[in-house]
């Protein structure tokens, strides 16, 4: 099991990260760059892994975990890292990057446009394992559901030993929200980021959070698998540890603010 009030509280560091910039320790400074279907992130953390400073912005520019606009995507990464770069007041050169698993083709195209903005991609990792940085477990199922895609990585006594990914995640349910109400996706994703919300979207969207259900209780083991750890922007939705605890019959859990835990585990990965 994992200690939740200690992810908790890290966690809720780098949320304060992005208006509040900290003292590091020294002057190396580890990055995670974090290419989102729905958001792009960057997060820094000094070299004892202190957050230091975070910036995020909504995208549209990738789907499914692929590049769709490399443009675009360069554009919003050179400005993320210029806004960093003026708060820190120094140069970030270093950064880590993650791949949701089963889109490692892609990974050339992440690469280009992290180096196109002026860093040096130092590490290349998964986000499943990206994500057990932050959460240390040495046994059971890390399932990181974002915007475009359900992946997850088993581990047995600290190893990862099975590494999946499917094309379901938050932009399936912003699609039944648009349908439902009769609104356009853009409308649609606004709901669904509204807390008060929550418990109004959540018989309507159900369905979606059941297939992504059904795509762990594919790849897991139940006799192995104890406890499944959520983390991802999508399980920023309010109960939907419930419906896949009921669904896959696993003890689910998640942080308060499971939309930071990847993009900081990739920061961890950063080597300096």
């Amino acid at each position: 099991m994992i200690d939740l009030e200690r992810v908790n509280a890290y966690i809720s560091q780098v949320e304060d990260s992005e208006t509040i910039t900290f003292k590091p320790v020294s002057k190396k400074l580890k990055v995670g760059l974090d290419l989102g279907t729905a958001y792009i992130i960057i997060v820094v953390l000094d070299e004892k892994n202190n957050p230091i400073a975070c910036e995020k912005q909504a995208a549209s520019v990738l789907r499914d975990g692929v590049v769709v606009d490399y443009v675009g995507a360069l554009r919003i990464v050179k400005e993320l890292k210029g806004k960093l770069e003026k708060r820190l007041e120094c140069e970030l050169k270093n950064c880590a990057i993650a791949m949701p698993a089963g889109t490692e083709s892609s990974t050339k195209t992440h690469k280009y446009i992290a180096e196109g903005a002026g860093f040096e991609v130092v590490n290349i990792l998964d986000e499943p394992t990206a994500a057990n940085s932050i959460y240390q477990i040495k046994d059971g199922a890390v399932v990181d559901i974002g915007g475009g895609t359900t992946g997850l990585a088993i581990f047995k006594d600290g190893n990862v030993i099975r590494i999946e990914d499917e094309p379901t995640g938050g932009t399936h349910l912003s699609l039944v929200l648009a349908g439902n109400y009769h609104i356009p996706f853009s409308e649609a994703e606004k709901i669904k980021q509204d807390y008060s919300k929550h418990v109004e979207i959540l018989p309507i969207v159900k369905a979606v959070v059941e297939k992504m259900a059904c795509i762990i209780n594919k790849y897991i083991d139940k006799q192995q698998t104890d406890t499944i750890y959520l983390c991802g922007g999508t399980c920023c939705l309010t109960g939907i540890e419930q419906i896949i605890e009921k669904e896959t019959g696993v003890p689910t859990i998640k942080p308060k603010n499971p939309f930071l835990v990847t993009p900081t585990g990739i920061a961890m990965n950063c080597k300096i």
